[in-house]
């Protein structure tokens, strides 16, 4: 549970935080959107005098990128929006759309390229370059290319997937502006024009990067795996705790970049009361928020034996019942209570593994202790 003492002592933090980042969000999209709209300029006004489609193709792809930019921004002042009633946990998760968005645009500006560039071919026209033209083409080459490692770096250090999708795609950008000058310098060398096949290569290369930006950016909506690094380091956190002998089950809740709620199951002694429970749960919410900025919602708590000897025999014993199944990769939350013929656990295994594991092991456990009641649950591996 997330108390209003947690909550009243990192809110100031959090919104510093947030302040900072929609502040480099913003101010990285005005130069993305600033540079794009000059590159579209130029290179229209040397595609049209130079009856190049593939430079034309070029600063309509530029001009999609400016457009990435503006949604950017929007994606992010609509994310940023104080959480309320309907939405308790806020609108983060806006940002992932808008990735979606700006990936829905490169993927239509690849097919419509597709589609002139092969028109180019049916029905070909000479191109006429000219040394200047040529010359801020290649100026253009190294912008989008400065630009394009700006965004992406930005967009990391921020954890936003709109710029890093911006900045990859300008990286895109700059391989396509060079492609065309080279196309052109052969025409200039050799009189074979390549404008129109150019043209297919660079769609191709547009419509594979929106495919593959749209993935990802629905995988995370979705919900993916936890990042081993992070889940590991909240572990040894919570671990780090007095009285924890292990973190078990540990869950993220995404609610857009830099917004999670956790939870995670600890192993503490027998003898532990429910006010000592209490202080550690308080201290392992507190230590989780100000190491890694996440809120621990909830704490689950198994026990351990500490006053039967006969305990570690048992574990010891069902481990070997347990492990010798293929698949499995972790028991914990142990508990042998012989006065009351009860035994409980719980067993990670690999995705993929039948359901059916859970039954032969209950079995197996059950002949070897037949007056005993067990508690036998099988989690899934959803984090390292």
């Amino acid at each position: 549970m997330i108390t209003g003492d947690m909550m009243a002592n990192n809110e100031a933090g959090a919104k510093s935080k947030h302040a900072e980042r929609s502040k480099e969000i913003f101010k990285t999209s005005l130069i993305g959107i600033g540079v794009n709209v000059l590159l579209v300029i130029f290179k229209a006004i040397i595609g049209l005098a130079a009856n190049s489609i593939a430079i034309i193709l070029d600063a309509v792809n530029n001009l999609s990128d400016a457009l990435s930019s503006v949604i950017t921004i929007i994606g992010m002042k609509l994310a940023g929006k104080p959480a309320d009633k309907k939405h308790p946990m806020g609108y983060g998760r806006i940002e992932y759309l808008t990735s979606a968005i700006i990936s829905i645009i490169v993927l239509y500006a690849g097919v419509q390229s597709l589609i002139s560039s092969v028109k180019q071919i049916i029905h070909p026209e000479k191109a006429e370059y000219s040394t200047v033209s040529l010359i801020i083409v290649g100026v253009a080459v190294g912008v989008k290319l400065l630009l394009g490692l700006y965004v992406k770096r930005s967009g990391k250090r921020v954890n936003s997937d709109a710029l890093i999708a911006s900045g990859t795609d300008a990286l895109f950008d700059s391989i396509i502006s060079a492609s065309t000058l080279v196309a052109a310098v052969i025409f200039l060398t050799t009189g074979l024009s390549l404008e129109a096949y150019l043209g297919v290569v660079i769609s191709a290369i547009i419509i594979k990067s929106g495919i593959e930006m749209l993935r990802e950016t629905l995988s995370k909506i979705l919900g993916e795996r936890i990042d081993a690094e992070l889940s590991n380091a909240i572990k040894n956190t919570v671990r780090g705790v007095d009285g924890v002998r292990g973190a078990f089950d540990l869950v993220l809740n995404n609610y857009g970049p830099e917004n999670y709620l956790a939870s995670v199951h600890i192993e503490v002694p027998d003898y532990f009361t429910a006010a000592k429970i209490d202080e550690i749960t308080r201290e392992i919410q507190r230590r989780v928020m100000d190491e890694h900025g996440i809120y621990m919602v909830a704490v689950g708590v198994y026990s351990y034996n500490t006053k039967n000897d006969e305990a570690a025999a048992v574990r010891s014993e069902i481990e070997k019942l347990v492990f010798a199944h293929e698949g499995v990769l972790q028991l914990h939350g142990f508990y042998y209570n012989k006065d009351k013929k009860a035994i409980s656990f719980d067993f990670v295994a690999e995705f993929g593994v039948s359901r059916t594991v859970e039954e032969e092991i209950r079995r197996e456990v059950k002949e070897k202790y037949p007056d005993f009641t067990l508690d036998i649950a099988m989690d899934t591996d959803i984090s390292d």
